[in-house]
């Protein structure tokens, strides 16, 4: 291609460079029937170096020429992905409420970790066995930043319910920067079910309130278990409350009420590994 693939003398010669599509033809292929688009350098980065055969395709806004868009084509050629460049406009219509940053990565669909499958692996972990569930989550960009923190503590597996949750979504993705990678993702019909599964199996179910009496400090960790994380305005759900073996609280200090749901999670994770690292 001329122009947008003059800097790239050295592209492998089975890497594929698209030059933006014109007029009716641009607007066809602006919405590809592709299960997930993942928006964002970071995402699309991450997803390059661990995701292996996990993209199609990568987006790149015409005339971007940076740092970060050598090494996502760089990463690109490495993989034999094609590369397209698309028109400003195009990128606005999709991502109306998302800062793609000019750079996309077309997946080859999210598949969600069955359920049964994370329980067995995770149960070979025996004590150091870890689970995170979100209790009817509803907002994308903490689920999406509950991924990433799940996946940096090491946590085998985050559940989510099929209803009434948010679900993997390009946001969802973009937030978490490539940590769904690193993270089985479990979809439930009937998440008291689920835990009741857990427990069955010999998992402690934990759950986080801030009204609890006992403080995570206080806590013993050193157990198998699942931490159950509730909905940013409600909290946990009785059904699920009524399940739970303990609730432990974030003491504050400040008397700030309540924190972030990632933010909370990041907290009781880190007491976790503190814990289970003596």
């Amino acid at each position: 291609m001329k122009g947008e693939s003059a800097k790239g003398k050295a592209k492998s010669s089975k890497q594929k460079i698209h030059p933006p599509l014109q007029g009716n033809n641009a607007k066809q292929k602006a919405r590809p029937d592709h299960d997930h688009l993942i928006p964002g350098f970071h995402a699309v980065r991450e997803t390059l170096r661990h995701g292996k055969n996990a993209l199609e395709e990568i987006w790149i806004v015409e005339g971007k020429r940076s740092g970060r868009t050598e090494e996502i084509l760089r990463l690109a050629e490495e993989q034999n992905i094609s590369v397209h460049f698309k028109r400003k406009s195009e990128l606005l219509d999709i991502f109306e409420n998302i800062s793609h940053q000019g750079i996309v990565g077309v997946a080859k669909g999210f598949v969600y970790a069955d359920f049964h499958q994370v329980i067995r692996h995770s149960l070979q972990q025996g004590p150091s066995a870890l689970f995170l569930a979100a209790d009817h989550i509803t907002d994308e960009g903490n689920l999406g930043a509950l991924i990433r923190t799940g996946a940096f503590f090491g946590t085998h597996g985050l559940i989510i319910p099929k209803d009434r949750s948010a679900q993997i979504t390009p946001a969802v993705l973009k937030r978490a920067s490539g940590a769904h990678l690193r993270l089985p993702i479990a979809r439930v019909t009937n998440l008291g079910r689920a835990l009741d599964e857990l427990s069955e199996k010999g998992l402690w179910i934990i759950g986080a309130a801030g009204e609890a009496a006992v403080s995570i400090y206080d806590f013993d960790w050193k157990r198998p278990l699942v931490l159950v994380l509730g909905n940013e305005q409600k909290g946990l759900s009785p059904s699920v409350q009524k399940r739970c073996h303990q609730l432990v609280g974030i003491p504050s200090p400040g008397g700030v009420e309540s924190l972030n749901i990632s933010v909370a999670g990041g907290a009781i994770l880190s007491e976790i590994c503190r814990q289970r690292a003596r």
